[in-house]
């Protein structure tokens, strides 16, 4: 899968499947992500190891990665998480980091939608994601692409100093999802992008 897609500021950016060749690329992304966008990401990505452990997830096949290329660099990284155990295969888990310089220009949304591709493909219905509480700008994107919140454990995880913060659990059928993230990017007359 490789796509080109235009951003709301008419910057052009490649979604594509991520492959072993992105190690570096992959590990320089998350290395230039600035502290706080770091702080609620659930591993330690700067360390080298957990990228390659993280790609080795993909040939496994408990993780559909994708990132998003611009000037040959890597500027958003995306996965769907598929879980080993039976009585869960139908839901997937979203997770999606967009570096700065294309943050608010549409990436996240994009990037969204082509995982929910994915997971149609994988035939799961639901998809959720976990987000720190102070992820507010993460929780209102996901609000508005049809997510809804289903439970709130409070002081449940740290993130990346040892911080204690509440876990939010949202989560969205598929169908309905697909509706939202349609009526969201044809709000930004976006179409040429499908």
């Amino acid at each position: 899968m490789q796509k080109t897609v235009r951003l709301k500021d008419q910057s052009e950016v490649l979604i594509r499947e991520m492959e072993r060749g992105d190690l570096d690329d992959s590990h320089a992304f998350f290395k230039s992500l600035p502290e706080d966008d770091r702080a609620y990401l659930r591993r330690e990505v700067t360390k080298r190891e957990v990228v390659e452990r993280r790609i080795s997830e993909i040939e496994s096949g408990a993780v559909m990665r994708l990132v998003a290329v611009a000037d040959g660099q890597i500027v958003a990284d995306g996965s769907l998480e598929i879980s080993d155990e039976e009585w869960k295969r139908h839901v997937g888990e979203l997770r999606l980091i967009v570096g700065q310089p294309y943050q608010r220009k549409g990436l996240g949304a994009l990037m969204a939608r082509e995982l929910y591709l994915l997971a149609a493909s994988a035939k799961m219905e639901e998809i959720i994601v976990k987000i720190m509480r102070p992820q507010e700008g993460a929780l209102s994107i996901f609000r508005r692409l049809g997510f809804r919140e289903e439970a709130s454990l409070h002081d449940y995880v740290q993130d990346q100093v040892g911080r204690k913060q509440d876990l939010i659990l949202m989560r969205c059928d598929l169908e309905a999802l697909w509706k939202e993230m349609e009526d969201f990017l044809a709000s930004g007359d976006w179409e040429r992008t499908r």
